[in-house]
């Protein structure tokens, strides 16, 4: 029951993420979307007509004029640069949701097949099909295995060398997402900070400046940081998710190994003393009966 509500964490983690991101993009549109602003005094009682050369009221832009103005905005040089990192950023949430599920880690399949040969006191087809597999639980039980012979404290010591290993490994992929959503707001800052020199550039230039043209170099400049900050948002929570989910999976792989290994041990030794008891337990053969003495004539 426990581990059944464990295991469902992280998908009511995952469906209030869809929420807010669902959210928070119906917010974003209704921002966006062409609406007009109207213009109404603030006293009801004050009936003096608009005049009627008054300009049009503004309307919003469309969302498609804005994705365009973002794609120009940020250029050839951080457009490369920042597609990259949002190709390296789905590529590794794409791999660690496939290593990280419980049944990749923990396959029933497997611990129940694993059981019933060892159950058999098969130990050398059960040591063989743990080799061969490449599932967590696997690789910390032919670790185990290997040392099972001078017992099972040392079985143990070498199974949790291998469990942190294994939870070491995958540890590299989730630094990544934390280095992604690290650099992806200096990578926007540095491309604000370029769009904002060339702007004073130009209001330092001498000349009539435009402050229209000029607010619109400026825009294209805040582009870039909307863009890092994209990045860094699903980064950060997919950092935190996994390393959450990493731990979890170790713990129970943990658990899993050790369990399996103890009924192996166990097992052998049950095995051994089945063995030898045989031996101990046969009859002894009757001696021989002593020669008879010669009797003196």
């Amino acid at each position: 029951m426990e581990s059944a509500a464990a295991h469902s964490r992280p998908r009511l983690f995952l469906l209030f993420f869809a929420v807010f991101l669902a959210l928070f993009v119906l917010g974003t549109a209704d921002v966006l979307t062409p609406r007009a602003v109207a213009q109404e005094g603030d006293d009801k009682g004050d009936e003096k007509p608009a005049p009627a050369a008054a300009p049009a009221a503004p309307q919003g832009h469309p969302i498609g004029k804005i994705l365009v103005h973002i794609a120009t905005s940020v250029g050839i040089g951080f457009g490369i640069l920042l597609l990259g990192i949002s190709i390296t950023l789905v590529t590794l949430v794409v791999l660690l949701v496939l290593e990280l599920r419980i049944e990749a880690a923990i396959p029933p399949a497997f611990v129940e097949e694993f059981t019933d040969t060892v159950n058999k006191r098969q130990f050398k087809q059960a040591y063989e099909m743990a080799k061969e597999d490449q599932s967590f639980v696997a690789r910390v039980l032919t670790a185990g295995m290997s040392r099972l012979q001078y017992g099972i404290e040392d079985a143990r010591e070498a199974s949790f060398s291998m469990l942190e290993s294994v939870k070491a490994g995958k540890e590299q992929l989730i630094v990544y997402l934390a280095t992604i959503g690290t650099l992806g707001p200096l990578l926007g800052l540095v491309g604000t900070v370029f769009g904002m020199i060339l702007s004073f550039m130009t209001l330092a230039s001498g000349t009539q400046v435009n402050p229209q043209q000029l607010a619109n170099d400026i825009s294209h400049a805040l582009a870039v940081t909307l863009l890092g900050i994209g990045l860094a948002v699903p980064a950060i929570f997919c950092h935190a998710f996994f390393k959450n989910r990493l731990t979890r999976l170790t713990h129970d792989a943990g658990t899993v190994a050790d369990d399996l290994l103890t009924q192996m041990y166990y097992n052998s030794k049950k095995a051994g003393g089945e063995a030898s008891e045989p031996a101990a337990a046969a009859p002894a053969r009757p001696p021989a009966p002593p020669s008879p003495a010669v009797r003196p004539k």
